[in-house]
């Protein structure tokens, strides 16, 4: 299927390794010009090239620093001519425990998984609904839907963006000009994230990290960690031109391992 990605403009946070790099990589494929970003110039760079040589017909730009920050968002905005596809991620807040969190944990994790894609929400949205074409895709975490309890501070920040995106989605003056908003609930796909937080959860458990790792991928129906190319996969087919119907979702990637209906 021809998804009617090719020769738009996409921008993809925290692309240079793991589920963004798997964003870029599929968004390439299908034609996409992309501005990628990461904190690292090195990986960023490395990403960058395997993306020209994956589609040479399309133009991938990198900018370095930390999307967080004012600065480094700016930058970002300003390398791409237009935006017609937002794709927000960002690097989880650490692991730990509530009571060893200042003030100071919490603001920082509100500003870079809750505060930092509002803004760039709000930098490109109106411009999509202006030119009648907009995809925005926020990488969040299944943990919205099930919480784990190491993961406190990223369970709280992203649960505020997901409640402020499920009333900016249904605004009348995006999705009606095909401006949709979703969010992808990544589960535990094969990432150092993932592996961090098998260490946290070995630690707390007294278990190894091989045996922890094993014991969560038993927990898991398809019994497997996802892979970035098939999340990658997802995200592209949600920002094709025949998802404009479909916003304002949660659109959990686990293997089958939430064991709710809804």
């Amino acid at each position: 299927m021809d998804l009617g990605l090719k020769g738009r403009w996409a921008l993809v946070c925290a692309a240079s390794k793991g589920l963004g790099a798997g964003c870029a990589e599929a968004l390439v494929g299908e034609g996409c010009h992309v501005v990628i970003t990461a904190r690292g110039s090195e990986a960023l760079a490395a990403t960058a090239a395997r993306l020209r040589l994956l589609n040479p017909a399309v133009q991938v730009l990198t900018v370095a620093g930390d999307i967080a920050t004012p600065e480094a968002r700016a930058a970002a905005l300003a390398a791409c001519p237009q935006i017609d596809i937002l794709i927000n991620n960002a690097g989880g807040p650490p692991p730990g425990d509530f009571r060893d969190w200042d003030r100071a944990a919490w603001l920082a994790a509100i500003d870079a998984n809750m505060l930092t894609p509002i803004e760039l929400i709000k930098a490109t949205v109106d411009a999509m609904a202006a030119r009648g074409f907009g995809r925005v895709i926020n990488i969040t975490s299944g943990a919205v839907k099930a919480p784990i309890d190491v993961l406190g501070l990223s369970n709280g920040a992203r649960s505020g963006l997901t409640g402020f995106v499920a009333g900016l989605a249904r605004q009348p003056a995006l999705a009606g000009r095909n401006v949709t908003i979703n969010n992808l609930l990544p589960g535990a796909f094969e990432t150092e994230r993932l592996h961090k937080t098998f260490a946290a959860g070995a630690a707390k458990t007294g278990l190894s990290s091989q045996d922890f790792a094993a014991k969560r991928r038993a927990g898991i129906p398809a019994q497997r960690f996802g892979s970035a190319a098939e999340f990658g996969a997802i995200c592209a087919m949600l920002c094709s031109e025949q998802a404009g119907y479909l916003t304002g979702q949660n659109i959990l990637l686990d293997g089958g391992a939430y064991p709710g209906v809804y």
